[in-house]
């Protein structure tokens, strides 16, 4: 059985090791067939990008044998040696937040890639001239491979700062050079987690293609169903032990699976999450997450007042959310699905157009960005927000509703004044990430389609249906009552609840609790 690992992203060093190594050659063949092909792809952080560049590096080296037993090793390619110009700003970082810093870093960036080939440039001081200056020098050896990992990283870092548009002009003037020069490049592939728009950062370069949603490579990146099971089944039978396999492989589903990258393909797991999953003996938790915080999107969200709970709470969104965006016009939306927080559920038809429902990818991602949303919205550590929802779980399935109410308004009550946003918005995001997070602890959803009911709990004893409204409104319950939200649940034998919720959107205090058991015979 071949050791695994989570944090080996050098295909060659992977081979050499004789690490476990997922067989996506196929794509690799696909994509550097024909000749002269220049593409884009966004992909999450953590998603096998680097080792994907690192693969391709080693294709274009002509270093075959380190693909022996792979799709590619048998297939009809000369295995040309090529000058390969590899790229990751993934070491970037943010303190580099001058365009002087910033430029320095991409002409050493350059000088080390000129250095692998054993080309010496001429002394320049920018950094795009330098880079035009090692093209046209590799390309005295042969057609030249260029590699761009985390293209994106200097942007993402500084996008709350006031220069971001410096910094973004700073790599538009780098990134031109590859307009000039398609002629002398066998294979150009630029990746990243973002996707910006061609006029943001590859003015001109039109023969870029995007193949981000393409559905030929919706499954290269992560791993089916069939190939977690054909690669890590006996793994995870191990760790199964006694355990029904068949629910274990559900949990593991529900936790690191979910991504969908096109309408039509497969969901794929997680493969960082999946490895450190595998590597720590099985212990189910937020790997993926840990390896970085979503700090600049949370930023972006208040900025822009963004509505989670509309965006994953059971409403389409037309296809443009999934376009390239600008830099000084960011959607949240967008960002976060091409980061990865939210993903492709399901779609319809309409209006002549595909629409798609979105949500949080799996568990791992649900429960941790849940948690995170409230650290950020509320003022409480993830720890805190964790044992505030435990508690909430446990008051609802002993049916203690006074235990509840008490818990809510020792939560509320300790919002720091100065973190809280006086608007109906920033109650709204909190009760969603409280809901969703509650949602891994027993069911329940932030909201139905059923005249937007604010949140329903279900219990093995009960069902519990809320309302929130702020101020000095009290007609949470009546609304209930009204919209008989309560309707759809009449045939559940269980006993139906509505409680109605009111806040102080000054003090951010609960001021008002209403609650009645519904009388079914009264119905």
């Amino acid at each position: 059985m071949k050791d695994i690992t989570s944090s080996v992203y050098n295909f060659e060093k992977l081979r050499q090791a004789d690490y476990l190594y997922v067989d996506k050659t196929e794509y690799i063949w696909k994509l550097i067939n024909p000749a002269g092909e220049s593409y884009f792809l966004s992909r999450p952080r953590r998603f096998g990008k680097s080792l994907t560049v690192s693969t391709l590096k080693a294709v274009f080296e002509g270093k075959k044998e380190l693909f022996k037993g792979l799709a590619i090793y048998d297939k009809p390619y000369d295995w040309q040696k090529h000058p390969v110009i590899h790229l990751s700003l993934g070491d970037y970082n943010s303190i580099n937040n001058t365009v002087e810093k910033l430029e320095k870093y991409l002409l050493d960036k350059i000088k080390i890639a000129a250095q692998e080939l054993d080309i010496e440039l001429p002394a320049v001081q920018e950094a795009s001239l330098a880079f035009g200056r090692l093209i046209d020098s590799a390309f005295a050896i042969n057609s030249v491979v260029i590699l761009v990992d985390e293209y994106d990283k200097p942007i993402l870092d500084n996008i709350s700062n006031p220069n971001i548009a410096d910094i973004q002009k700073c790599l538009k003037g780098f990134y031109s050079v590859l307009k000039d020069r398609n002629a002398k490049e066998r294979f150009l592939f630029v990746t990243g987690v973002s996707k910006f728009s061609h006029v943001s950062l590859f003015s001109d370069l039109n023969n870029l293609t995007d193949i981000t949603m393409d559905a030929r490579y919706a499954e290269m990146f992560g791993y089916t169903q069939e190939e977690l099971e054909a690669n890590f089944g006996d793994r995870i039978a191990a760790l199964a032990g006694n355990q029904d396999i068949d629910a274990y492989k559900s949990e593991i589903k529900e936790w690191y699976n979910g991504y969908r990258f096109h309408r039509g393909a497969k969901t794929v797991y997680n493969p960082v999450s999946f490895a450190k999953f595998l590597e720590s003996g099985g212990e189910f938790n937020n790997y993926w997450f840990s390896t970085g915080t979503p700090s600049f999107l949370i930023e972006l969200a208040k900025r822009t007042d963004f509505d989670f709970q509309s965006a994953v709470g059971g409403n389409s969104v037309p296809e443009v959310a999934f376009n390239a965006f600008e830099i000084d016009n960011i959607d949240p939306l967008a960002l976060l699905l091409q980061t990865g927080y939210v993903t492709i559920k399901d779609t319809e038809q309409k209006f002549g157009q595909t629409w798609y429902f979105l949500d949080f990818p799996n568990k791992e991602v649900s429960t941790a960005f849940s948690a995170y949303i409230l650290n950020s919205y509320a003022g409480k550590t993830q720890t805190g927000s964790v044992q505030f929802v435990a508690e909430m779980a446990t008051s609802l399935l002993n049916g203690d509703l006074k235990k509840l109410r008490k818990v809510m308004e020792v939560f509320f009550a300790g919002i720091p004044y100065d973190i809280h946003k006086k608007q109906e918005s920033t109650f709204q995001t909190i009760f969603f990430s409280i809901f969703r997070l509650l949602g891994a602890y027993i069911e329940a959803e932030s909201t139905t389609n059923d005249g937007r009911i604010d949140a329903v709990v279900k219990t093995g004893k009960a069902v519990y249906i809320f309302e929130f409204k702020l101020d000095n409104d009290p007609t949470a319950l009546e609304q209930i009552k009204a919209k008989e939200y309560y309707k759809k649940y009449l045939l559940d034998k269980r006993d139906i609840y509505i409680v109605g919720v009111n806040f102080d959107s000054i003090k951010g205090n609960l001021i008002g609790w209403e609650e009645e058991k519904i009388d079914r015979s009264a119905r």
